[in-house]
């Protein structure tokens, strides 16, 4: 069994997609209708920078999604028959929703570019921040972020495997957790540079303008099962789809479980379409499982012949 996976925010690199443009006509079809979707050139700006720009929220979530749906279209290969599940990391669940049908591509470019737009406008710019908790488990990184809240709000963001945990909330709070952590049994702990605290309740005017505009979207029922972030199963049920990624906004990214539910259930193979940053994470949680990273026209060759 098969699961194609599909990466977050911080995989965005200035350079990415252009040689697989270059090399594939799907791949050049898909930038085209991303930037007229959005009526913006985001390829150049993937392909040409400047990083500072390539990285703001409301241009990196469209950019990588476009990229793993590139990558998906150049190997050529129905979905359905390809992978039994679909995942992806906090906005990577909107390129496994477009992989598998539940939303079009022009579609999933707009949710995007208003998701980062939202969740950019939903907490002033040094308000709040995030922290990855480095040879921490889930349960040592609830603890810690508790000590360190006091009346802040500071909670866990993304359990992303056995080893690394993602903290965010309160500036402030986010302080004090850098300053306990190691104290309190983690090997350590990294501000992460990123503009806003994902995945905290912070977020909840973005969750609120996310539930406005996917009350407007058609949801299809998904060609194979997607896992969601919220709840660590799979899941076919449009309404339920719709629902979970409102709650993604301020929940918890519940990646390590997802990915042992889905070896647990038969997936032998993980392949990450679009990055190389879920990969390592995927060998942490489940050792025994075959994990291909799939970026360059190589690579998708590679995978072409291997799963044929």
């Amino acid at each position: 069994m098969h699961a194609f996976l599909f990466p977050g925010q911080g995989s965005q690199a200035v350079g990415m997609g252009a040689a697989l443009a270059g090399a594939s006509r799907a791949a050049k079809d898909v930038f085209a209708e991303v930037d007229e979707a959005l009526g913006q050139n985001l390829f150049r700006l993937m392909r040409d920078g400047p990083d500072d720009e390539l990285k703001l929220t409301e241009n990196a979530q469209p950019a990588i999604m476009a990229h793993s749906i590139a990558v998906l279209r150049t190997l050529g290969v129905e979905i359905a028959a390809a992978a039994n599940f679909v995942a992806g990391h906090s906005l990577g669940e909107y390129s496994a929703l477009c992989a598998a049908e539940s939303f079009d591509l022009a579609t999933t470019a707009k949710l995007l570019k208003l998701r980062g737009q939202a969740m950019q406008r939903a907490v002033p710019v040094g308000v709040g921040a995030m922290a990855a908790l480095l040879g921490a488990d889930l349960a040592l990184a609830q603890k810690i972020a508790e000590a360190a809240a006091e009346a802040d709000v500071c909670t866990v963001a993304n359990d992303n495997d056995p080893s690394q945990v993602v903290i965010s909330g309160h500036k402030a709070a986010i302080d004090r957790v850098i300053a306990i952590a190691k104290d309190m049994g983690a090997k350590r702990a990294v501000p992460l540079p990123v503009s806003a605290p994902f995945h905290c309740p912070l977020m909840q005017p973005a969750a609120e303008a996310m539930r406005d505009a996917l009350s407007y979207v058609v949801v299809e029922q998904p060609v194979v099962p997607v896992f969601a972030n919220v709840t660590a199963q799979p899941e076919s049920d449009p309404d339920a789809i719709r629902n979970q990624l409102v709650e993604q906004v301020t929940g918890m990214v519940r990646w390590r479980e997802s990915v042992a539910n889905m070896f647990d259930v038969g997936v032998e193979q993980f392949v990450e379409l679009g990055g190389k940053v879920l990969g390592p994470m995927v060998k942490r949680i489940v050792p025994d499982a075959k994990m291909t990273s799939v970026v360059t026209i190589e690579d998708i060759e590679a995978l072409a012949k291997e799963i044929a």
